[in-house]
């Protein structure tokens, strides 16, 4: 028996969600947000007109109840000079002498016995589908009402009415409804097919207004958008080989202000791109000798056991280079991080002394202890030892017995400065600018053979700048080369303190 190998169900990966661009949100944004205030202006419109209308037409309904008053009340018949008595020719004579609008009717009714209210209307043409004059049904249930004002709803067309009822005049007392009745009826059709009318030549505007605005806005927003679309074609383009592309920046707004950013953010990245490249390029350089070194000795070592012991001595002496070289690398690579340097108080003069203390043993040199600022400072103690150990490791380096080796600090303003000042050789002009960098020596150089990576001076410029301060060269009077820590003092001065001042008199009376 064989059974069927499992199917594999393979799925297609998903396609990538199409994006939408900037350009197309911002106009779509635009867009709805114009429909919707242009539909509510409209509508608006819209309300207000139709409100209008029902007001206008209220007005006009009882003006004429109101004249029909007060011509019953006060009229007086043409003919025999008297009051009215007959509600007939009440309603005749008055109907007479009105003139209606295009949409308004008026018209009498008098009761008859046993028949239909008799109608006494003016003789014109009405433009509606269905006059209240030709619709019985209405005219009786407006004559049955008992409301002076109503709304008639009707297939044919609603009727806004109004109603006087004639007094009677010799009628039966006892009759269930009136003698007579002057009724204003008035057809808003047209009045609220005009509004709408507006209404829609409102949206037709709006209409014509959001395709010229879609135009005007994709234009516009293409233009704003340029330098972004330039920005981000810049980006995909960027490689670590070509860092040379900038935006052109033109005008003064945001998106001008994202352009320049950018190109100042590229001109950082070409530096450090070409910084690392040399880094890589150097340390590569330094560390290849001393495995060269390694290598040759070790391949040609010998059975002879001086030979081997001398071999051996030379591989641990390179070896201890290249560690040497590592750790100022990896000291070098945490400059860059914001806890490379942790400020404390610090008195400067007992610094100063523990500084002079510690370097004095460099060297045989003649080492002496110059001024002393006594104030309180804020700095890491132990980096700034680091780098005045530095400087003094240099000048050990570039003086020979018995010259000269000062340490001292000072107040300068609101910075203070710690120096380390030498009687050797100095350093050349061309030098000056070069040796702060990673792996750059100076020319002047004795005969000696030193050691160094040219790293040192680099460290002391990381430390300073890791203060926010700076790392100075001068020549020294009479000759040599003084380096000076330069650091912003943001602490209030201190008073003279006795035990600082006592312990720098001991160790300068122990390093004479």
């Amino acid at each position: 028996m064989t059974t069927a190998a499992p199917e594999t169900v393979t799925t297609a990966d998903p396609a990538p969600r199409r994006r939408i661009s900037a350009r197309v949100r911002i106009l779509l944004w635009l867009l709805v947000v114009m429909a919707v205030a242009l539909t509510a202006v409209a509508a608006t419109t819209r309300s207000i007109l139709l409100r209008d209308v029902d007001h206008r037409i209220t007005r006009l309904l009882a003006q004429e109840a109101s004249e029909f008053a007060n011509f019953e009340e006060q009229g007086f018949d043409p003919e025999t000079g008297r009051r009215f008595t007959e509600p007939d020719r009440l309603l005749r004579v008055f109907l007479e002498r009105q003139y209606a609008d295009a949409d308004e009717e008026l018209i009498g009714l008098v009761r008859r016995a046993g028949r239909e209210p008799a109608k006494l209307v003016q003789p014109r043409e009405i433009p509606t589908e269905r006059p209240l004059r030709s619709d019985a049904a209405a005219r009786r249930a407006i004559f049955a009402s008992k409301e002076p004002t109503g709304t008639l709803r009707r297939p044919a067309g609603e009727i806004r009415w109004a109603k006087v009822d004639v007094a009677r005049h010799g009628g039966s007392p006892h009759g269930d409804g009136p003698d007579a009745a002057f009724v204003v009826a008035f057809h808003p059709e047209r009045e609220r097919d005009k509004a709408d009318q507006v209404f829609r030549i409102l949206l037709a505007i709006s209409g014509v207004a959001l395709l010229m605005t879609t135009g005007i806005g994709w234009a516009v927003a293409g233009r704003i958008l340029k330098p972004v679309r330039v920005v981000r074609t810049a980006a995909a383009q960027l490689t670590e080989q070509d860092l040379t592309r900038r935006i052109p920046v033109q005008g003064r707004d945001d998106i001008a202000a994202l352009a320049d950013t950018f190109n100042g953010m590229l001109d950082r990245l070409e530096r450090a791109f070409a910084a690392q490249r040399d880094f890589v390029d150097d340390a590569g350089h330094e560390l290849r000798t001393p495995i060269t070194i390694v290598r040759g000795h070790l391949e040609l070592m010998g059975d002879d056991p001086a030979e081997r012991e001398e071999t051996v001595r030379l591989v641990t002496d390179e070896l201890d280079r290249m560690s040497r070289i590592v750790e100022d690398l990896l000291l070098l690579a945490k400059a860059e991080r914001p806890d490379f340097v942790t400020p404390e108080p610090v008195q400067l003069a007992e610094l100063t002394a523990d500084v002079f203390v510690k370097a004095r043993t460099l060297g045989e040199r003649r080492w002496e202890l110059g001024e002393v600022a006594d104030r309180e400072i804020q700095v890491d103690p132990q980096r700034i030892t680091q780098a005045m150990v530095q400087l003094a490791q240099n000048a050990v380096q570039h003086t020979t017995h018995g010259q000269t080796i000062r340490i001292g600090s000072r107040a300068a303003g609101r910075s203070i400065e710690l120096y380390v000042a030498d009687s050797g050789p100095g350093v050349q002009p061309q030098d000056a600018q070069v040796i702060f960098e990673r792996f750059r020596r100076g020319t002047a150089r004795r005969g000696t053979r030193t050691t160094g990576a040219g790293l040192g001076l680099s460290i002391v410029r990381a430390i300073a700048e890791g203060h926010r301060g700076r790392v100075r060269l001068h020549d020294t009077e009479g000759g040599g080369a003084t380096f000076v820590l330069e650091i912003e003092n943001t602490e209030k001065n201190t008073t003279k303190n006795e035990k600082s001042t006592a312990k720098i008199t001991e160790k300068n009376g122990a390093g004479s």
